[in-house]
Protein backbone atom coordinates (compact mmCIF):
# COMPACT_ATOMS: atom_id res chain seq x y z
CA UNK A 1 0.00 0.00 0.00
CA UNK A 2 1.33 3.48 -1.27
CA UNK A 3 1.04 6.80 1.43
CA UNK A 4 2.04 9.62 0.98
CA UNK A 5 5.20 11.32 2.19
CA UNK A 6 4.98 14.31 3.95
CA UNK A 7 6.49 17.64 3.18
CA UNK A 8 8.06 18.88 6.70
CA UNK A 9 8.65 22.11 7.72
CA UNK A 10 11.83 22.19 9.87
CA UNK A 11 13.22 24.56 12.16
CA UNK A 12 16.76 25.73 10.95
CA UNK A 13 19.67 27.07 12.70
CA UNK A 14 22.60 28.14 11.16
CA UNK A 15 26.46 27.94 12.22
CA UNK A 16 29.01 30.43 10.59
CA UNK A 17 31.67 27.92 9.78
CA UNK A 18 31.54 24.98 8.00
CA UNK A 19 28.78 23.40 9.95
CA UNK A 20 29.36 19.86 11.54
CA UNK A 21 32.80 18.04 10.44
CA UNK A 22 30.54 14.93 9.83
CA UNK A 23 28.67 16.09 7.25
CA UNK A 24 29.69 15.03 3.83
CA UNK A 25 28.79 16.54 0.38
CA UNK A 26 29.36 13.74 -1.84
CA UNK A 27 27.41 10.45 -0.69
CA UNK A 28 25.95 8.34 -3.04
CA UNK A 29 22.28 7.97 -3.55
CA UNK A 30 20.91 5.37 -1.44
CA UNK A 31 20.65 2.09 -2.42
CA UNK A 32 17.49 1.61 -1.28
CA UNK A 33 15.84 3.94 -3.38
CA UNK A 34 12.08 4.45 -3.02
CA UNK A 35 9.40 2.30 -4.34
CA UNK A 36 5.41 1.44 -3.81
CA UNK A 37 6.35 -1.49 -1.13
CA UNK A 38 5.93 0.72 2.50
CA UNK A 39 3.94 3.30 3.35
CA UNK A 40 5.46 6.14 5.33
CA UNK A 41 5.29 9.45 7.00
CA UNK A 42 7.72 11.32 8.37
CA UNK A 43 7.39 13.40 11.30
CA UNK A 44 9.36 17.13 11.47
CA UNK A 45 11.04 16.26 14.81
CA UNK A 46 13.09 13.74 14.33
CA UNK A 47 15.07 15.76 11.32
CA UNK A 48 16.94 18.88 12.08
CA UNK A 49 18.43 21.72 9.60
CA UNK A 50 20.96 23.69 10.19
CA UNK A 51 22.64 26.36 7.27
CA UNK A 52 26.06 26.33 6.65
CA UNK A 53 28.76 27.74 4.31
CA UNK A 54 32.09 25.74 3.69
CA UNK A 55 34.75 28.49 2.69
CA UNK A 56 35.74 27.08 -0.51
CA UNK A 57 32.37 28.33 -1.49
CA UNK A 58 31.97 31.76 -0.50
CA UNK A 59 32.75 33.01 -3.87
CA UNK A 60 30.28 30.37 -5.58
CA UNK A 61 27.23 32.13 -3.68
CA UNK A 62 26.63 27.96 -2.39
CA UNK A 63 25.23 27.26 1.25
CA UNK A 64 24.87 24.23 3.03
CA UNK A 65 21.40 22.84 4.39
CA UNK A 66 23.07 20.68 6.96
CA UNK A 67 20.46 17.86 7.75
CA UNK A 68 21.11 15.58 10.84
CA UNK A 69 18.92 12.38 11.64
CA UNK A 70 17.67 11.87 15.20
CA UNK A 71 16.10 9.00 14.28
CA UNK A 72 17.18 5.03 14.90
CA UNK A 73 16.52 4.35 11.20
CA UNK A 74 17.38 5.58 7.67
CA UNK A 75 15.50 8.36 6.31
CA UNK A 76 16.26 9.50 2.54
CA UNK A 77 15.78 13.48 1.51
CA UNK A 78 14.31 13.37 -1.79
CA UNK A 79 13.65 17.57 -1.40
CA UNK A 80 14.51 20.72 0.32
CA UNK A 81 14.40 23.95 -0.48
CA UNK A 82 14.83 27.39 1.80
CA UNK A 83 12.82 30.88 1.56
CA UNK A 84 14.05 33.85 2.35
CA UNK A 85 13.06 37.35 2.01
CA UNK A 86 16.37 38.18 1.28
CA UNK A 87 16.19 36.08 -1.86
CA UNK A 88 13.59 36.50 -4.93
CA UNK A 89 13.55 32.87 -5.25
CA UNK A 90 13.62 29.64 -3.22
CA UNK A 91 16.95 28.14 -1.99
CA UNK A 92 16.44 24.55 -3.86
CA UNK A 93 19.06 21.67 -3.45
CA UNK A 94 19.01 19.36 -6.46
CA UNK A 95 18.25 15.85 -5.68
CA UNK A 96 19.45 13.56 -6.89
CA UNK A 97 17.84 10.60 -8.79
CA UNK A 98 16.21 8.56 -5.77
CA UNK A 99 16.96 11.31 -3.18
CA UNK A 100 19.76 10.67 -0.82
CA UNK A 101 20.43 8.71 2.23
CA UNK A 102 20.82 10.28 5.75
CA UNK A 103 21.87 7.70 7.95
CA UNK A 104 20.76 7.70 11.65
CA UNK A 105 22.88 9.86 14.01
CA UNK A 106 24.60 11.67 11.08
CA UNK A 107 24.61 14.78 9.64
CA UNK A 108 24.57 15.09 5.66
CA UNK A 109 25.01 18.36 3.94
CA UNK A 110 23.00 19.50 1.10
CA UNK A 111 24.45 21.96 -1.52
CA UNK A 112 22.22 24.47 -2.13
CA UNK A 113 23.27 27.66 -4.82
CA UNK A 114 22.14 31.44 -4.05
CA UNK A 115 19.66 33.08 -6.36
CA UNK A 116 19.42 36.56 -6.99
CA UNK A 117 19.37 38.71 -3.74
CA UNK A 118 16.75 40.80 -2.88
CA UNK A 119 18.19 44.72 -2.59
CA UNK A 120 16.74 47.40 -0.91
CA UNK A 121 17.87 50.41 0.42
CA UNK A 122 21.84 51.15 1.34
CA UNK A 123 21.44 49.38 4.54
CA UNK A 124 23.57 46.27 4.76
CA UNK A 125 21.63 43.43 6.36
CA UNK A 126 22.75 42.23 10.32
CA UNK A 127 25.19 39.58 10.41
CA UNK A 128 26.95 38.07 13.05
CA UNK A 129 26.07 35.81 16.21
CA UNK A 130 22.40 37.08 16.63
CA UNK A 131 20.78 38.47 13.14
CA UNK A 132 18.53 37.57 11.88
CA UNK A 133 17.72 36.54 8.27
CA UNK A 134 16.35 39.53 7.35
CA UNK A 135 14.03 42.73 7.86
CA UNK A 136 11.05 40.39 9.26
CA UNK A 137 13.51 37.91 10.68
CA UNK A 138 12.43 34.72 8.88
CA UNK A 139 13.42 32.21 7.27
CA UNK A 140 11.60 28.89 5.67
CA UNK A 141 12.57 25.51 5.10
CA UNK A 142 11.02 23.04 3.06
CA UNK A 143 12.03 19.13 3.52
CA UNK A 144 10.50 15.91 1.87
CA UNK A 145 11.51 12.83 3.34
CA UNK A 146 10.70 9.47 2.77
CA UNK A 147 11.80 5.75 4.18
CA UNK A 148 13.77 3.58 2.15
CA UNK A 149 10.54 1.74 0.33
CA UNK A 150 8.61 4.65 0.98
CA UNK A 151 7.04 6.57 -2.15
CA UNK A 152 7.16 10.33 -3.13
CA UNK A 153 3.66 12.01 -4.56
CA UNK A 154 4.02 15.00 -5.81
CA UNK A 155 4.86 18.38 -3.60
CA UNK A 156 2.66 19.48 -1.01
CA UNK A 157 2.98 22.92 0.88
CA UNK A 158 3.95 23.05 4.35
CA UNK A 159 6.89 24.96 5.68
CA UNK A 160 7.85 26.59 9.15
CA UNK A 161 9.78 29.63 10.42
CA UNK A 162 13.32 29.31 10.57
CA UNK A 163 15.83 31.20 12.89
CA UNK A 164 18.89 32.50 11.35
CA UNK A 165 21.58 33.38 14.15
CA UNK A 166 24.83 33.76 12.68
CA UNK A 167 23.88 35.86 9.56
CA UNK A 168 24.56 33.18 6.62
CA UNK A 169 22.02 34.38 4.99
CA UNK A 170 22.20 38.10 5.78
CA UNK A 171 26.12 38.14 4.78
CA UNK A 172 26.04 36.34 1.15
CA UNK A 173 22.58 38.98 0.89
CA UNK A 174 24.81 42.35 1.79
CA UNK A 175 27.66 40.70 -0.07
CA UNK A 176 25.55 40.13 -3.22
CA UNK A 177 24.17 43.49 -3.43
CA UNK A 178 27.01 45.48 -3.12
CA UNK A 179 28.46 43.28 -6.02
CA UNK A 180 25.49 44.11 -7.88
CA UNK A 181 26.01 47.83 -6.89
CA UNK A 182 29.93 47.66 -7.71
CA UNK A 183 29.50 46.16 -11.25
CA UNK A 184 27.05 49.00 -12.27
CA UNK A 185 29.91 50.95 -12.13
CA UNK A 186 32.74 49.27 -13.25
CA UNK A 187 33.77 45.58 -13.85
CA UNK A 188 36.89 44.37 -11.57
CA UNK A 189 38.84 41.73 -12.97
CA UNK A 190 42.27 39.58 -12.21
CA UNK A 191 44.30 39.40 -15.28
CA UNK A 192 45.26 35.89 -15.62
CA UNK A 193 49.29 36.47 -16.18
CA UNK A 194 51.49 36.85 -12.90
CA UNK A 195 54.81 39.01 -13.33
CA UNK A 196 57.37 37.02 -11.13
CA UNK A 197 60.30 38.89 -9.99
CA UNK A 198 64.12 37.84 -11.37
CA UNK A 199 64.35 36.78 -7.75
CA UNK A 200 61.17 34.65 -7.54
CA UNK A 201 60.25 36.32 -4.36
CA UNK A 202 57.81 38.88 -5.12
CA UNK A 203 55.03 39.14 -8.02
CA UNK A 204 52.78 41.34 -9.38
CA UNK A 205 48.41 40.60 -9.97
CA UNK A 206 47.21 42.95 -12.72
CA UNK A 207 43.83 44.35 -11.38
CA UNK A 208 41.27 45.10 -14.79
CA UNK A 209 39.24 48.05 -14.28
CA UNK A 210 36.65 48.56 -17.20
CA UNK A 211 34.77 51.26 -15.94
CA UNK A 212 30.66 51.36 -17.54
CA UNK A 213 29.11 53.87 -19.49
CA UNK A 214 27.57 57.12 -17.37
CA UNK A 215 23.88 55.98 -17.31
CA UNK A 216 22.53 59.67 -17.35
CA UNK A 217 22.83 63.07 -15.53
CA UNK A 218 22.97 61.24 -12.03
CA UNK A 219 26.29 59.64 -12.67
CA UNK A 220 27.83 63.10 -13.47
CA UNK A 221 25.91 65.42 -11.63
CA UNK A 222 25.36 64.17 -7.80
CA UNK A 223 28.22 63.69 -5.32
CA UNK A 224 28.93 59.69 -5.00
CA UNK A 225 26.24 58.90 -7.77
CA UNK A 226 28.17 56.54 -10.18
CA UNK A 227 31.22 56.20 -7.95
CA UNK A 228 33.08 53.24 -6.59
CA UNK A 229 35.61 53.69 -4.12
CA UNK A 230 38.17 51.10 -3.20
CA UNK A 231 38.98 52.29 0.93
CA UNK A 232 41.61 49.35 0.76
CA UNK A 233 42.45 46.01 -0.50
CA UNK A 234 42.95 43.07 2.16
CA UNK A 235 45.72 40.74 2.59
CA UNK A 236 44.51 36.96 2.13
CA UNK A 237 45.65 33.95 3.95
CA UNK A 238 48.10 33.17 1.14
CA UNK A 239 49.05 36.50 -0.15
CA UNK A 240 50.11 39.95 1.58
CA UNK A 241 51.24 43.15 0.05
CA UNK A 242 54.74 43.65 -1.60
CA UNK A 243 56.62 46.79 -1.69
CA UNK A 244 57.71 46.41 -5.13
CA UNK A 245 54.20 47.59 -6.15
CA UNK A 246 51.97 48.93 -3.56
CA UNK A 247 47.82 48.23 -3.36
CA UNK A 248 46.09 50.74 -3.74
CA UNK A 249 44.44 53.14 -1.12
CA UNK A 250 40.94 55.77 -1.40
CA UNK A 251 41.00 55.06 -5.01
CA UNK A 252 37.63 56.26 -6.84
CA UNK A 253 36.16 54.81 -10.02
CA UNK A 254 33.45 56.27 -11.94
CA UNK A 255 31.30 55.14 -14.77
CA UNK A 256 31.92 56.51 -17.79
CA UNK A 257 35.78 56.88 -16.85
CA UNK A 258 38.74 55.40 -18.50
CA UNK A 259 40.04 51.91 -18.44
CA UNK A 260 42.41 51.39 -15.99
CA UNK A 261 45.46 48.88 -14.92
CA UNK A 262 46.07 48.00 -11.14
CA UNK A 263 49.45 46.75 -10.46
CA UNK A 264 49.49 44.26 -6.58
CA UNK A 265 52.63 43.76 -5.36
CA UNK A 266 52.20 40.07 -3.70
CA UNK A 267 54.30 37.94 -1.40
CA UNK A 268 53.68 34.90 0.27
CA UNK A 269 51.55 35.40 3.53
CA UNK A 270 52.78 32.06 5.25
CA UNK A 271 55.14 29.75 4.65
CA UNK A 272 54.15 26.50 6.13
CA UNK A 273 53.53 22.87 4.78
CA UNK A 274 49.89 23.47 4.74
CA UNK A 275 49.24 26.80 3.17
CA UNK A 276 49.15 25.77 -0.52
CA UNK A 277 47.85 22.25 0.16
CA UNK A 278 45.11 23.61 2.25
CA UNK A 279 43.75 26.88 0.54
CA UNK A 280 40.40 27.72 0.12
CA UNK A 281 40.17 31.54 -0.40
CA UNK A 282 43.58 32.58 -0.10
CA UNK A 283 43.76 33.60 -3.99
CA UNK A 284 40.39 35.91 -3.50
CA UNK A 285 41.40 39.39 -2.76
CA UNK A 286 38.81 41.45 -0.04
CA UNK A 287 38.25 45.02 -1.46
CA UNK A 288 36.85 47.49 1.02
CA UNK A 289 34.41 49.55 -0.95
CA UNK A 290 31.69 52.01 -1.08
CA UNK A 291 29.21 52.37 -3.97
CA UNK A 292 25.64 53.85 -3.54
CA UNK A 293 25.36 54.03 -0.01
CA UNK A 294 26.49 51.04 0.84
CA UNK A 295 29.95 49.55 2.27
CA UNK A 296 32.04 46.04 2.95
CA UNK A 297 33.53 43.79 1.21
CA UNK A 298 33.59 43.18 -2.36
CA UNK A 299 35.85 39.70 -3.37
CA UNK A 300 37.91 39.25 -6.50
CA UNK A 301 38.93 36.05 -7.23
CA UNK A 302 41.93 34.75 -8.90
CA UNK A 303 40.93 32.56 -12.02
CA UNK A 304 41.98 28.93 -12.40
CA UNK A 305 45.06 29.54 -14.50
CA UNK A 306 45.85 32.64 -12.37
CA UNK A 307 45.41 30.52 -9.16
CA UNK A 308 47.37 27.85 -10.08
CA UNK A 309 50.43 30.29 -11.16
CA UNK A 310 49.59 32.01 -8.00
CA UNK A 311 50.07 28.30 -6.25
CA UNK A 312 53.44 27.95 -8.02
CA UNK A 313 54.88 30.81 -6.75
CA UNK A 314 54.49 31.02 -3.35
CA UNK A 315 55.68 27.22 -3.12
CA UNK A 316 58.83 28.56 -5.14
CA UNK A 317 59.00 32.17 -3.11
CA UNK A 318 58.90 29.59 0.45
CA UNK A 319 61.56 27.41 -0.77
CA UNK A 320 63.71 30.62 -1.47
CA UNK A 321 63.58 32.06 1.95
Amino acid sequence: MAAAVTVLGIAASCSAGTGGGSADTNSPAPTATPSATTATTAAAGPVTAEISQFRDNYSKQIIEIQLTNNTGRALIAVGAALTSPLFGAPITWAAPTGGIELPPGQAKSLPAPLPAPVCGGPAAPPSGPGATSGASGLARVSLRLATPGGTVPGPAAADTTAADPFGVLARNNAEMCLAVEASAVATLKLAPELEVAADGRTAVVRMLVTPHPASGPADTGTPGAGELVIDRIGETTLLAEAPVAPWPRELTLRAGGPPMELRLGIRPARCDPHAVAEDKVGTLLPLQVRVAGREGVLKVGAGGQLRGRIYDFVTTACGRQ
